[in-house]
């Protein structure tokens, strides 16, 4: 599971995905923090061949459904296992209504026990190019009625994979982000309800590296 990662600069977030940012994010995430995320726009479609394919908007790195309380949700809701997010309360309805998102990232860290302590580690792409996280977003309003965008990132079992199976504390299930390859971006995005399992899989470990963050 992935409680912490580094989020990409705006200058990156135009490269990679050719969106601007306005809103304010933080780079550091936890969950409870302001982070970027990718959707469709929902205008490319249209007759304005200028509209943009994608956006990029700031939302609480934790999802929070409508009929969330207050945003301490969040503490809870940033991972969402693929398993059974189609059944959870918290996930099931952006699940059904399709709202896909990207959640870029530079990297992100987990916990090595292997030394029989926990040691921070950094886990990026082999080629130095953002993660693409596949994930879930969705819209709350706060008691003040103002409209907060939230998401959360979806996870498949890692017990098996060469890397990312070395983390989290023993005894625990072995889980990972689900990393998309660049090129099913577009795919992702747009796939209906139907079609959002077959983007659950694991991100090939020859193509991420990683090291002791100190």
């Amino acid at each position: 599971m992935c409680s912490r990662y580094e989020a990409p600069s705006v200058a990156d977030l135009a490269s990679a995905f050719g969106v601007t940012l306005d809103e304010p994010v933080q780079r550091e995430l936890w969950p409870g923090y302001i982070g970027p995320f990718i959707r469709a726009s929902g205008l490319a479609d249209t007759s304005d061949a200028a509209a943009p394919a994608l956006v990029a908007g700031a939302g609480v790195f934790g999802l929070l459904p409508f009929w969330a309380k207050d945003t301490k949700l969040a503490r809870r809701t940033y991972n969402a296992r693929s398993e059974t997010v189609a059944s959870k309360p918290s996930y099931r309805d952006a699940w059904k209504l399709a709202r896909h998102c990207i959640i870029p990232a530079r990297a992100i860290y987990e916990p090595d026990w292997r030394t029989g302590k926990p040691i921070p580690t950094r886990i990026e792409r082999a080629d130095g190019q953002l993660l693409g996280i596949a994930g879930l977003w969705d819209r709350w309003r706060n008691p003040d009625g103002r409209e907060v965008l939230s998401f959360t990132m979806l996870t498949v079992s890692a017990d098996d994979h060469p890397l990312m199976r070395n983390f989290h504390r023993p005894g625990d299930e072995r889980r990972m982000v689900v990393i998309l390859p660049a090129g099913a971006y577009g795919d992702w995005l747009h796939a209906p309800a139907e079609q959002s399992a077959e983007f659950m899989r694991q991100y090939p470990a020859d193509r991420l590296v990683a090291e002791a963050a100190g």
